[in-house]
């Protein structure tokens, strides 16, 4: 570090040296021998100076010197420089009716070289232009290498475009008429109670222009229709204007080389509010402790609760019951437990009347009993095959809850099945049996199984 400031110190007294004796001694020995040669001649050297005209004609002078010598570039006040004008917008010229161009970028950037001033009134005028010219190409399979042109504003300053040059490809414009379908963007910004009945659209076909390989291209042409619009509130019939029109290929892709014509389109949209009540089923999981079963359970401190679902009526004609599920593993010890569930909506359902529920769950002491059931089902049997229980169907099933519960109990209520899946021609020994059960307060014991012989139809 002390080399450093050595060397540095030495090299900085040597240019001091240089400019004191090129500069300061011959200017100074210039003044005095002027001061000297004034005195001489008896004339007042300071009432010269001190006059206000002079000062004035000798600063005019030096003005007009400096200035004629900065405009022919003997002095630079700064030197030349170069700046990047990047996202430059490419204008191209070409016969839009007839042809289609590829490979055009939408934007370049432009080098600007040059003294900084120029540089910055070249800016300021805006009006850095670059072009594209295709006038005069025609349409062929090769591509065209065709160099971009700009439009200086300054004459001062040089510059270089990045790209310079651009590669494109000329294409006969051929016209076809396509089928639109339409298609419902936002739909989360729609009214959770609020669906889209039906959708009308004010044409059917449109015009797509562009060349051969694009219009090949296209799989579909579907109008957006933006359910944000700020007039879909309420249940009835709505028109919206300038809805878009979009081409897709067969990977859902945007097509963005076509121009389609219209561009836009109109459409009426019918809103309307499709909505049904079903229960709050409850789920368990867990297991209580030995010789405890559920007695009652109560939603919001009723027997048979129900919710409101808002949906699109296809969707949710099929939801005969919404789901809550708690947990009872370890519980029975005591007599009662409350539970508070956030109630999710179930596939299809777009709003619920209620989204939280209380749960009041009620235990007792567990007790079962035997109901014989001769009824037994199939279940997931692949297509083309029929299945018969071999031999007896009569089953013992084991019935356990609080004895309250168990009393209301029969065969009728017990809906037995055998799972076929995967199972193909045969007979089948031992094949286990299911009991479908939907109310929690009960748990079925079924330790039988049965022969299954399984033809084709």
């Amino acid at each position: 570090m002390k080399k450093l400031m050595k060397a540095l110190s030495r090299f900085l007294m040597v240019i001091y040296r240089v400019i004191d004796k090129l500069i300061v001694t011959p200017i100074s020995r210039i003044i005095f021998n002027i001061r000297e040669y004034l005195r001489s001649k008896n004339i007042k050297f300071d009432y010269i100076f001190n006059r206000p005209n002079f000062m004035i004609y000798v600063s005019l002078i030096l003005a007009v010197v400096v200035f004629l010598l900065i405009d022919s570039r003997v002095i630079t006040l700064v030197e030349s420089e170069a700046e990047v004008i990047t996202n430059v917008p490419v204008t191209v010229n070409y016969n839009e009716e007839a042809y289609v161009v590829e490979g055009i970028p939408k934007t370049v950037d432009i080098v600007l070289i040059g003294r900084k001033s120029d540089i910055y009134l070249a800016k300021q005028l805006g009006t850095n232009n670059v072009i594209l010219d295709l006038s005069d190409y025609e349409a062929r399979e090769s591509a065209y290498r065709v160099y971009l042109s700009y439009t200086k504003s300054i004459d001062s300053i040089d510059y270089k475009l990045d790209p310079s040059y651009v590669t494109v490809t000329i294409k006969d414009k051929i016209s076809v008429t396509k089928t639109i379908d339409y298609d419902l963007i936002n739909e989360q910004y729609l009214s959770d109670e609020l669906s889209v009945e039906a959708v009308e659209l004010d044409r059917s076909e449109v015009v797509v222009k562009g060349s051969e390989d694009a219009i090949n291209n296209i799989a579909s042409v579907k109008a957006l229709i933006d359910l944000s619009d700020e007039i879909l509130t309420d249940v009835g019939s709505f028109t919206l204007d300038q809805v878009r029109l979009v081409a897709y290929d067969s990977q859902g892709e945007v097509i963005d080389n076509i121009e389609i014509v219209p561009t836009v389109m109109s459409a009426t949209i019918t809103l309307d509010t499709y909505s049904k009540s079903v229960p709050l089923e409850v789920r368990t999981t867990g297991t209580l402790v030995t010789g405890r079963a559920i007695a009652s359970i109560l939603i919001n401190n009723s027997n048979n609760y129900s919710v409101t679902i808002y949906g699109d009526e296809e969707q949710i004609s099929g939801i005969t019951s919404v789901p809550v599920t708690i947990n009872v593993d370890g519980e029975g010890q005591n007599s009662t437990r409350n539970y508070n569930v956030t109630i999710s909506r179930p596939t299809g359902v777009r709003a619920l009347s209620e989204n939280n529920a209380s749960i009041t769950v009620t235990f007792g002491d567990e007790r079962q009993k035997e109901v014989e059931i001769s009824t037994i089902s199939s279940r997931n049997l692949a297509s083309g095959y029929t299945a018969n229980i071999v031999g007896s169907s009569s089953v013992v099933v084991i019935v356990r809850g609080v004895q309250s519960v168990i009393d209301g109990v029969d065969a009728s209520d017990i809906n037995a099945y055998v799972d076929l899946t995967g199972y193909t021609a045969g007979e089948y020994d031992s094949v286990p049996i299911h009991i479908e059960n939907n109310d929690p307060r009960l748990n079925f014991v079924v330790s039988s199984t049965v022969n299954v012989r399984i033809t084709n139809e």
